[in-house]
């Protein structure tokens, strides 16, 4: 199987680990996709560098595949045809590469759905589309992708289609409906995330110290080489950009437990409702309760109190742990 190249920061790198999530791909390559999966997961886990992946070997079996992700800014990233079908959608393409938001989607599944009519195998990849139509139109797209699987535009032989997602709040939205299969994935494995750290030469801390800032994070890992490894430049950053000061002082004491063992958040429901709520908005929790392994793609994450890990309800990472817990000290010194 042929690994793609990625990048990372300024990196090229290859694709590491993940050997049961390519089996997974494999298995949806010879049987197709009913209904629509939609893959949750932290920001950063490694669902695009998945998917990229997963193009690849799609490709290796004879589908026809369309990626696409619109809120990606470079050209290359944002809308890829497989070569055989590019002078089949080459019309399509040059307008649909003018839209933006849900017109963009739309049109992406128009393309699709064209390719249909001159290809047996055809799979789609939608990569973070729910906060480009808004969050609150995410189950009207799954409907419409879950037509192409059963509404073709002519008789086909296979359909997969894979929705990628880091925005939790939509789960009880697309999970109310029979229109898609939810399923979590987390961050790489530990072994595998050294197969990536090794990939990065130069001076840098340990693994073993990345790894309990990062729990197997890729972006965070991206985020703390460019950085220059430094720790409180990372933690500053999660804590401007989602305005934890607020969060703090709204929710101080229950984020006081909450870091300490994210079940708490479980076993104080539903006391902790709108703290679980929020916490999710803002891409800083994800609910890991059900560890059947046909739920995820990959493995579920084990227990690890260390890395913020609890039977029930995880952090994100140990970075974003952190992030709660610096500001939580600010407020109250």
């Amino acid at each position: 199987m042929r690994r793609v190249k990625l990048r990372l920061a300024d990196l090229d790198v290859e694709f590491a680990d993940r050997d049961t999530a390519l089996r997974q791909v494999e298995e949806f390559a010879e049987r197709g996709t009913y209904p629509v999966y939609v893959i949750y997961g932290p920001e950063g886990c490694g669902k695009t560098a998945l998917f990229r992946q997963a193009k690849a070997i799609l490709e290796e079996h004879g589908y026809i595949v369309i990626y696409f992700s619109p809120m990606e800014k470079e050209f290359e990233y944002r809308l890829s045809v497989s070569d055989d079908a590019k002078e089949l959608v080459k019309p399509v393409l040059e307008v649909l590469l003018g839209e933006n938001g849900a017109k963009f989607v739309e049109r992406a599944i128009e393309l699709a759905s064209r390719v249909m009519r001159y290809r047996e195998r055809v799979a789609v990849l939608a990569d973070d589309i729910f906060q480009a139509v808004g969050l609150e139109r995410a189950e009207i797209y799954v409907k419409m992708l879950l037509n192409l699987i059963e509404y073709p535009s002519a008789p086909i032989e296979r359909v997969v289609v894979l929705v990628g997602s880091s925005e939790g709040t939509t789960r009880v939205r697309v999970g109310r409906h029979s229109w898609a299969l939810l399923r979590g994935m987390w961050n790489m494995s530990r072994d595998g995330f050294r197969e990536l750290y090794e990939q990065i030469s130069g001076e840098k801390p340990s693994f073993d110290e990345v790894w309990r800032w990062t729990g197997g994070n890729p972006r965070y890992l991206a985020e703390l080489y460019k950085a220059e490894w430094d720790v409180e430049v990372v933690v500053k950053g999660l804590v401007r950009r989602k305005g934890l000061d607020k969060l703090a002082k709204k929710w101080r004491q229950g984020l006081e437990r909450a870091v300490e063992d994210p079940d708490y958040l479980w076993d104080e429901y539903p006391r902790t409702e709108g703290l679980i709520q929020e916490l999710t908005e803002l891409n800083l929790l994800s609910e890991t309760g059900y560890r059947d392994t046909y739920l995820w793609i990959d493995q579920p994450p084990p227990v690890d109190k260390e890395l913020g890990i609890g039977e029930k309800y995880a952090w994100q990472t140990p970075l974003h742990r952190e992030a709660v817990r610096r500001i939580l000290r600010e407020i109250g010194s």
